[in-house]
């Protein structure tokens, strides 16, 4: 599971406990104005192929964590629940999308939109 801190000018995200060791992550940092959209319960986190793992951990049913290439596209991966995960797509970034199981997607997601929707 992962924790999302959202400051004036950035999306932090931190991953928590065992889930540093499977994602070989502890933080990512991302400038709010590279973040294009967030979506909860996103289909893909229901598939069991995610991509090429490059690095990390992808065990069906328990756990997906790492950096994964799919269809030409870097994607971050950790979750462990599709039903808590959302994923945030990026522009300008090494990531093309986050996709992170947290506490609250509901709440995580307008959390974000509404980031990223203030003037700057």
């Amino acid at each position: 599971m992962a924790e999302i801190e959202l400051t004036p000018t950035a999306l932090i995200v931190h991953i928590r406990g065992v889930d540093q060791f499977f994602a070989f992550k502890s933080r990512l940092e991302v400038p709010l104005e590279h973040v294009a959209s967030v979506d909860v319960s996103p289909p893909e986190a229901r598939r069991i192929w995610h991509g090429l793992r490059v690095v990390g951990t992808n065990l069906p049913g328990v756990i997906t964590a790492g950096r994964f290439i799919d269809h030409g596209e870097w994607a971050f991966w950790d979750v462990h629940d599709p039903d808590q995960a959302i994923a945030i797509r990026l522009r300008a970034e090494g990531y093309a999308k986050l996709v992170i199981g947290v506490d609250d997607p509901g709440a995580t997601a307008k959390a974000i939109k509404a980031a990223i929707q203030r003037p700057a």
